[in-house]
């Protein structure tokens, strides 16, 4: 069997489907149209390796997985042993309508046949250096979350014993909750409670002290030769400041990538959504495609910049007065503000305020 399997597919080309999990890897392997092979295996890349060497000698392999938490280091590995590999955004991947059945089996059948069809998106794959420094932005945002969810139980602790009259309602900025640590220890409680708050109040110094590391770290980024031309051209635009500036430079990359626009817009999932269907037009809200941080940071921005830049204020007044929402407004801006940062990356010429298109 294994003579017949090496001389129908000696030199030909094999289409692999393979799907991540994990503790374990699947693939679907075909060749002229056809399932030649299918295989369960432990998830290691020399067992995948060793696999592809054994069953497919001679023969031109091309992978396809999709997008996920182990990120893109498979794909940096195949890519060095000569292996041609694709990544897929798994929202992308493509479905039988009438299928009532999923599971990892079919799914890895569904990538190796939209593979060899030619049916398929493929992610943008970042250089491992830009993936490395991109993680000090989003390890940044989860310490924000961790702080939030520190202020949050200081607030909440305080509440659910009833020491909140010792303390102003309201929102409290950072300077405050020192304001109130201080002023706890003042108040008379048990030794039980006295340490729980001394625990909640050192966590919140903690993750501060970690947040106050990394955003040191990326100012070093924003002066580094792989990021200062980039960073400065960011920056040449309204609300746009070093920090803003490098998390963009970031998570975007090479906005060359996209061919247009509309592709853009797309990518950071601020083109409204439609569901249409033959003399009906319907356009519903924001796809929110992509990451939902980015399309903050933009939103943040250009409530600055329509203070300056009198074509995003005009744009902000003329959908306000359409829809009379602001928020529908400020998104405009936003996505109007970030196509102009395209076009300021690609052109190498800093923004200009009140430039109409």
């Amino acid at each position: 069997m294994k003579k017949i399997r090496s001389y129908i597919l000696k030199g030909k080309e094999v289409v692999i489907g393979l799907e991540d999990s994990k503790k374990s890897w699947l693939v679907c392997a075909r060749s002229g149209r056809t399932v030649v092979h299918e295989a369960s295996m432990t998830a290691s890349y020399a067992i995948l390796r060793s696999y592809f060497r054994n069953k497919f000698p001679e023969c031109k392999i091309r992978v396809m997985y999709e997008a996920g938490f182990r990120g893109f280091e498979l794909h940096d590995r195949l890519v060095a042993d000569g292996y041609d590999c694709v990544v897929t955004p798994p929202h992308t991947v493509t479905q039988e309508k009438c299928s009532k059945k999923k599971n990892d089996r079919i799914d890895c059948r569904r990538l190796a046949k939209n593979y060899e069809n030619g049916d398929y998106r493929a992610c943008h794959v970042p250089s491992r250096q830009q993936r490395e420094d991109r993680q000090m932005v989003r390890v940044l945002n989860q310490i924000q979350k961790d702080i939030t969810r520190a202020c949050n139980r200081i607030r909440r602790t305080i509440e659910y014993h009833g020491l909140e009259e010792h303390f102003s309602n309201g929102e409290w900025s950072e300077r405050k909750y020192r304001e109130v640590e201080e002023k706890m220890k003042a108040i008379p409680m048990s030794d039980s409670l006295r340490f729980v708050f001394e625990m909640l109040f050192r966590s919140l110094r903690e993750e501060r002290a970690k947040k106050l590391d990394v955003l040191r770290r990326l100012r070093t980024l924003v002066c580094s030769d792989g990021y200062r031309d980039r960073v400065k051209l960011l920056q040449s635009a309204p609300g746009i400041g070093p920090l803003t500036a490098i998390r963009l430079a970031l998570e975007w990359g090479d906005v060359s990538r996209f061919k247009s626009k509309e592709d853009f817009g797309a990518f950071l999932g601020l083109i409204p959504s439609e569901h249409s269907s033959g003399e009906q037009d319907h356009k519903g809200h924001i796809t929110k495609q992509g990451n939902r941080s980015v399309r903050w940071w933009l939103i943040e921005s250009a409530w600055v910049a329509i203070r300056h830049d009198p074509v995003l204020l005009e744009k902000y007044q003329t959908i306000i007065s359409h829809s009379g929402s602001s928020k529908k407004a400020i998104v405009a801006v936003a996505r109007k503000l970030a196509i102009r940062l395209r076009a300021v990356l690609l052109s190498g010429i800093p923004y200009q305020l009140g430039v109409i298109e």
